[in-house]
């Protein structure tokens, strides 16, 4: 199985196997592997139509494969190829769509965990972009401090402003890196590939600005036929409203095509999850890890 870097000519089967697979999962994103490729050692394979991506930073761990084909056959590929490197195979980012085909297909051959750090949230764009109600009530007062007190303006990332974007996201990084620098310098190393590509991957966002200069950004792209799936929300934490302002307008954008927003997981970050807690999520994607007993 020759697995092998994600290049931008990959989006089209890339892509294709995603929509045949129609999951709710963040790592079924063609700009995201991209985007973060060189940071996890993202490798992946197209087997006769099913997609499987493996991170090979460490023993290699496999997304659960997606497409339309013969996903048994498949299995037993990967099975007999992790062999072959010395360990066992081992599936992350599984579904609970994905849980029981695996069950079905290799009934009691799987030892399948929850993996509660990478649970998806799950948004209605509408509850997103309109703040209804009393639970959004501290987001809407900083919506409401912001739109009273800057000079503001969105819109969409473009030819013209894709640039400061990435001054931005040098600005911050030199901002936050003390908070922890690996994790942020790659962080900032994989939003710089896709802001350097983001016309050819297809991404869409939009960006704040206060009297011409940008204060914040967000991208993302297209997860299923009803889902938005965002990858990026950049904001100058000084700036009141910043956060929310971004947010909110980026919903705006997207209401009237999705239904969902999904903004991915929190890592097992306590303040992330808060931060994603406190937008009320429609619902947490449940998502399971699988190695493989015989």
């Amino acid at each position: 199985m020759n697995f092998h870097s994600p290049a931008l000519s990959d989006k089209e089967w890339v892509t294709k196997a995603f929509m045949d697979g129609q999951t709710d999962c963040c790592e079924y994103c063609f700009g995201n592997i991209y985007m973060w490729s060189d940071i996890y050692d993202n490798k992946i394979y197209n087997d006769n139509g099913i997609f499987i991506s493996a991170d090979f930073t460490d023993e290699p761990v496999f997304c659960y494969p997606i497409g339309n084909g013969d996903k048994k056959g498949t299995i037993l590929k990967l099975i007999d190829f992790a062999k072959s490197l010395g360990t066992e195979l081992e599936f992350f980012g599984l579904t609970e769509k994905d849980k029981d085909e695996l069950n079905y297909l290799f009934p009691n051959q799987f030892e399948i965990q929850e993996t509660r750090n990478f649970f998806d949230y799950l948004y209605k764009s509408e509850d997103l972009a309109n703040l209804v109600g009393r639970k959004y009530h501290s987001k809407k007062n900083h919506v409401s401090y912001f739109e009273k007190t800057f000079d503001w303006k969105y819109e969409p990332i473009n030819k013209d402003n894709i640039q400061q974007c990435l001054l931005l996201n040098d600005h911050w990084e030199g901002l936050n890196k003390q908070k922890n620098p690996e994790e942020i310098s790659e962080e900032n190393q994989a939003i710089k590939k896709a802001l350097n590509n983001y016309f050819d991957i297809g991404f869409e966002g939009g960006v704040l600005t206060i009297q011409g200069e940008i204060v914040a950004f967000t991208f993302g792209e297209r997860l299923n036929d009803n889902t938005f799936c965002t990858h990026v929300e950049k904001a100058y934490g000084n700036i009141r409203g910043a956060y929310q302002m971004i947010n909110r307008e980026f919903a705006r954008q997207l209401q009237d095509r999705y239904e969902f927003i999904n903004r991915e997981e929190d890592t097992g970050s306590e303040g992330l999850r808060r931060a994603k807690l406190s937008y009320q999520p429609h619902r947490l994607v449940i998502k399971y890890s699988a190695v493989y007993k015989g």
